[in-house]
């Protein structure tokens, strides 16, 4: 008498699906990568229009322009208008003097770099499906902003950080607020700079907009998390 074998029956490998959509939640990018690049790309770009707007340097530094005002209220016209012909310059300059400030003090920029760094990548342009965990602990959107928030206000006004920031400010708009002082602007076309709205101003305005519209994603879920 031949026995028969027994029948086969079919087993779902649960263990290879689970570890399969595992390797793939892993697998995704920890920032919205596209919004990220475009917003970066679109910041280079409007700084790149943004500076090939200033007036050429040697015409900063001319000794030939430079006079005593005549009372206070000249100086305050003078500044004005050179603040309206050189501003991309003056602008450049207190940036330049920032820069100075946080090389010589590295501490202070690698504190700064990170804080930037935690923004952008905790929150701003992290995916608002994947949970921050750390140390292994789950965070919640709103958990992540009130510590990135807490952070700021630690690092900005209860270290020197904050005062460093706040010192090379105050040496820069002193330095601008010198030459303005003392450079004539009679030689100035200011009549066109006037009227054209043009500038380091207007070009932040429109490096925002441009980030505003590459990040519309991240931006949705940001606002979607508070």
């Amino acid at each position: 008498m031949t026995s028969s074998s027994p029948p086969i029956l079919p087993i779902s490998n649960s263990t290879t699906v689970t570890t399969a959509t595992a390797t793939t939640t892993q697998s995704q990018p920890p920032i919205a990568t596209p919004a990220f690049r475009a917003f970066i790309n679109h910041v280079t770009e409007s700084l790149r229009h943004g500076l090939s707007q200033r007036r050429p340097w040697s015409e900063l530094v001319d000794r030939s322009a430079f006079t005593k005002p005549e009372s206070f209220s000249d100086a305050a016209l003078r500044v004005r208008k050179n603040y309206s012909y050189f501003r991309v310059n003056y602008l450049a300059t207190i940036a330049l003097v920032l820069a100075f400030s946080l090389v010589t003090h590295p501490v202070s920029l690698l504190v700064l770099v990170g804080l930037l760094s935690a923004w952008l990548f905790l929150y701003l342009f992290r995916p608002s499906d994947q949970p921050l965990v750390l140390f292994g602990r789950t965070f919640s959107d709103k958990e992540t902003l009130g510590l990135l928030a807490v952070s700021s206000v630690f690092v900005i006004f209860l270290t020197t950080v904050g005062s460093l920031l706040i010192s090379a400010l105050l040496i820069g708009v002193a330095l601008v607020c010198a030459h303005g002082a003392f450079r004539v602007p009679e030689d100035l076309f200011l009549d066109e700079q006037e009227n054209v709205s043009t500038g380091f101003l207007s070009f932040l305005g429109g490096a925002a907009s441009n980030a505003a519209v590459s990040a519309a994603a991240a931006t949705t879920a940001v606002a979607a998390r508070v």
